[in-house]
């Protein structure tokens, strides 16, 4: 059973971190590609980043500089640290994985979700 459970979601002042994890089980982590997306209220849900099996990075715009992603293959997590928060980030996170053919750094533009998590909502306000 794929299983996705997301967690470190609050409320945080406009300017400061959090960070979110994502526990991973049910399929072999090590060999796929994974990532987070969000949905803002009233909106469609957007990718965030995306990370390969080799730890191969590809920010959305809104998050170059700002947000970073990482794996931990021994504990099967893949964690996404929030830097210089805007209002405009409030919304629900999504850790998702792709179950499909294994990408590259070179295929990332590929990457489609299989599976993703109930999420975890992140605040940004004054």
């Amino acid at each position: 059973q794929v299983q996705l459970v997301e967690s470190g979601g609050g409320l945080v002042q406009p300017g400061g971190s959090l960070g979110l994890a994502c526990a991973a089980s049910g399929f072999a982590f090590e060999v796929y590609s994974m990532g987070w997306d969000r949905r803002i209220a009233g909106q469609e849900r957007e990718l965030v980043a995306v990370i390969t099996k080799d730890g191969d990075l590809k920010n959305s715009d809104f998050a170059k500089g700002r947000f970073t992603l990482t794996r931990n293959g021994p504990k099967n997590t893949v964690n996404l640290q929030m830097n210089s928060l805007k209002p405009e980030d409030t919304a629900v996170y999504y850790c998702n994985v792709d179950l499909g053919p294994h990408l590259t750094v070179e295929t990332l533009a590929r990457y489609n979700r299989t599976y993703w998590g109930q999420g975890t909502q992140v605040t940004v306000s004054s």
